[in-house]
């Protein structure tokens, strides 16, 4: 913002010495002081102008400051705002947080006797089926029995230790294993290699290929196979141990009600 003050401008009336007279001395001593006390208020309206100029700048900068602060205090309240609601999720979640901490002690009270009897399940629905890696699926289950008793295991490991368990157990229905162990044939114990087909078939071959036997689950008894399906259990162990490629097997399946 500019203010203007209208400078004085004296004429100067220029007379030839010839014709100077006292009264127009007088008269020019007259115009001097008016020419000198115009040049003055000029000079006191130029400095009166440069401090007005001064004072506006001050006043936009001032301004200037003034919308940048109300810029950020808007800022800050959308911020505040946002804090807010941040802060009113973040109480909802605690108390939902202890809601659910209470919560986990009931479910763990019921939780552990439902382990327990998958336990005692798993042992039973074992000892029923066909005994293949009998001593493995029996330490299986006596470590189940022992963690449940310790108390520096959490109960979520507890149970994912029991669901692995049924897990390996249900793999074993759609695989095809073979595997080296004892077996009694005529009152002698030969080292045999067992023939695993799913749930299907439980076969035993003598190192020497020379004797074979298989699993009766109505009868529960072991029972000794013809050289006739020597070939034929032969190729299970090797297709069980990658090294042949699936195939077509012609082995005796016990037919259960």
């Amino acid at each position: 913002m500019k203010v203007l003050y209208p400078l004085i401008l004296a004429s100067a009336v220029i007379i030839s010495s010839a014709l100077v007279n006292p009264a127009l001395a007088q008269e020019d001593e007259y115009l001097n002081q008016a020419k000198d006390t115009a040049t003055d208020i000029n000079a006191s309206a130029q400095q009166s102008q440069q401090t007005i100029d001064g004072i506006a700048g001050q006043i936009d900068d001032k301004l200037q400051q003034y919308k940048t602060l109300i810029k950020e205090i808007e800022g800050l309240e959308v911020y505040n705002g946002q804090l807010s609601k941040q802060i009113n999720n973040q109480i909802q979640e605690m108390s939902d947080l202890n809601s659910a901490i209470d919560e986990v002690s009931v479910i763990e009270r019921q939780i552990t006797p439902l382990m327990i009897n998958m336990i005692a399940g798993l042992e039973q629905f074992v000892a029923l089926d066909i005994p293949f890696l009998a001593q493995e699926r029996s330490d299986r289950i006596a470590d189940l029995k022992a963690m449940m008793d310790r108390a520096n295991v959490a109960p979520s490991e507890k149970f994912r230790r029991v669901m692995e368990a049924f897990q390996v157990e249900m793999d074993y229905g759609r695989t095809i294993e073979a595997y080296s162990g004892m077996q009694n044939i005529d009152g002698e114990e030969r080292e045999v290699e067992f023939l695993r087909i799913g749930r299907t078939a439980l076969l035993y071959q003598t190192r020497d290929a020379a004797q074979q036997g298989v699993y009766n689950k109505q009868t529960r008894q072991w029972e000794a196979l013809d050289s006739s399906y020597r070939t034929q259990v032969t190729k299970g162990l090797r297709i069980a141990k990658k090294q042949l490629a699936p195939d077509l097997l012609m082995v005796p399946v016990s037919i259960t009600d």
